[in-house]
């Protein structure tokens, strides 16, 4: 099975078969030192050159036929690892049912205060049903918008780059000026250098475009023809679409429980035991929550898609074909023995998204009062801490890649897989690569279009509990929040599928150019650096 066993981690070839001539990816390039010994009015005579140091053993002896992805990427011991953070998504996730039954059992008992409807409220000091009707529009707009932006990026591939760079400065600067338009400087001016800010980063993607979208083609081609790609991405957009609706009912549940009312009229807290800082604790651990469990969700999808590719790259031209059942093996395995490791990466990406979170709310809210200084500054801290989020989640992601295949912890996948990648030099490929970016801002696009859509409604509704506005940075924070995870979560198999092609080339780059010399040349044609990397 040509290239199949010959990767970075490998032991040596099948028995039988010759040695590959492969460069010097087989083994760490220790440096040698010179056995030619110095002439000192001696003869000079070569020594031998030592045994070389062994390689990790990281290749896999699959039968010739009727193979499982369990058989053909084997798993070294310990089986289990980072258990700490599997145990600790679980405990978050119990104490997150608790508060949402708790609070939705409150809302439920008093659900006439709080309306049937979108007029029908006595509520004037917390979020109602007129809010909950308000995250039910969000959710199906983040997933028809999600779904389509998906079919997009399917069937027109270059078109889909292009439209999503396009798209995103378009809503930019029509945003800000229709906030300038109703007086809301503060958010106008943030949004129209978001604009000029998406002009320029477009400009600097044109030339990467023609390598970007090869890249994109190749994997849907992959997508098409192996494994249920598509059907683990709509069972991943459907649950978080379900996870987002429960949690926008409890968010409105913990307002409706426990915000004190000054008049006395909340019926929730006729006996006491509400608080402002009670509503601020649980909306707080709540939104984590949220965050860890749809972090965990979007990077269990990417797992178990990385598996498929991986599958196609090493063994789809080989004599057994690929594995039998790769994509319920990935899936197994992200579940079981790689659970604690991918809920390790879910949680410092989780994180960084609440700091984002903060600063999204802190920033429409001085939008909101009319503080411009106050809005820029927070939008250029929330810029940096975007930027600290991309790099981890690069981070995270190509290390998922390789927990996907060998099941290893997450902490030394992480550095195993960057410098097997920096080794080889297809880290400059994946810089050069604007899959994550383009995905990004699509995702940010449904995101920002959610956000609208609930400024909006908030402005014709008109409810009685936001009458001073109090709440408008809230609710859109909240609603960007549900169309960013929904649309990434959906877009997560397509950077999957280009992702572990990267990475499986910084593992075996013969595979490519034995196995698949089309997608290799074509790779040379459109990024001639290709070839270094492949023959470092």
């Amino acid at each position: 099975m040509s290239g199949q066993a010959a990767s970075y981690y490998n032991e040596g070839p099948p028995q039988g078969q010759p040695q590959p001539n492969y460069g010097n990816y087989q083994q760490p390039n220790y440096p040698q030192p010179n056995y030619q010994q110095p002439n000192y009015q001696q003869p000079t005579y070569q020594q031998p050159p030592p045994e070389p140091k062994p390689a990790p053993q990281y290749y896999q002896n699959v039968p010739e036929s009727g193979y499982s992805f369990d058989q053909a990427f084997k798993i070294e011991k310990p089986k289990w690892n980072d258990l700490w953070a599997g145990l600790l998504l679980i405990a978050v996730f119990l104490g997150y049912v608790a508060v949402s039954g708790l609070t939705i059992h409150k809302y439920a008992t008093d659900k006439g205060f709080n309306g049937g409807g979108i007029y029908d409220s006595a509520n004037d000091f917390s979020l109602d049903t007129n809010t909950l009707v308000l995250f039910v529009f969000v959710l199906v707009v983040a997933l028809v918008l999600s779904f389509l932006y998906f079919m997009g990026a399917r069937h027109f591939t270059k078109t889909f780059i292009w439209a999503t760079g396009i798209l995103n400065i378009v809503f930019a600067l029509a945003t800000g000026i229709y906030y300038i338009a109703r007086k809301q400087y503060g958010g106008g001016i943030v949004f129209l250098l978001f604009g000029v800010f998406a002009i320029i980063c477009f400009i600097s993607w044109i030339p990467r475009i023609p390598f970007t979208a090869f890249m994109l083609q190749t994997a849907m081609d992959v997508a098409r023809g192996y494994g249920h790609i598509f059907l683990v991405s709509a069972i991943g957009g459907i649950v978080t679409v379900a996870f987002a609706a429960w949690f926008s009912v409890t968010m409105v549940s913990i307002y409706v429980a426990y915000e004190p009312d000054s008049s006395g009229t909340n019926p929730s807290c006729a006996n006491g035991g509400c608080s402002r800082a009670k509503v601020i604790g649980l909306v707080v651990y709540a939104t984590f929550a949220m965050y860890w469990v749809s972090e965990w969700l979007k990077n269990t999808v990417h797992t178990t898609v990385a598996g498929v590719y991986g599958s196609w790259y090493f063994f789809s031209k080989s004599a057994g074909g690929m594995p039998k059942g790769s994509t319920r093996g990935a899936f197994r395995r992200a579940t079981t023995y790689s659970f604690g490791s991918i809920s390790f990466g879910s949680l410092i990406i989780a994180f960084i998204n609440m700091l984002r979170q903060a600063c999204s709310v802190a920033q429409r809210h001085e939008a909101a009062e009319g503080n411009l200084v106050g809005s820029i500054f927070i939008w250029i801290l929330g810029c940096f801490i975007s930027l600290l989020d991309w790099l981890v989640t690069l981070f995270n992601r190509y290390a998922f890649c390789h927990i996907a295949l060998y099941g290893k912890a997450y902490i030394p996948a992480a550095k195993d897989t960057w410098a097997m990648m920096r080794n080889r030099g297809i880290d400059a490929l994946v810089q050069d690569c604007l899959m994550g970016p383009v995905l990004t801002m699509g995702s940010t696009f449904v995101a920002y279009v959610c956000a609208l859509l609930s400024y909006l409604y908030l402005q014709f509704t008109n409810p009685a509990y936001n009458r001073d506005g109090n709440f408008t940075a809230v609710i859109m924070a909240f609603a960007f929040l549900i169309g960013l995870q929904v649309c990434q979560i959906f877009m997560t198999p397509i950077g999957s599928g280009v992702e572990t092609i990267f990475v499986a080339m910084a593992w075996d780059p013969q595979v490519m150019i034995n196995d698949h010399p089309d997608i290799y040349y074509k790779l040379v044609q459109l990024y001639p650096k290709v070839q270094q990397a492949v023959h470092a």
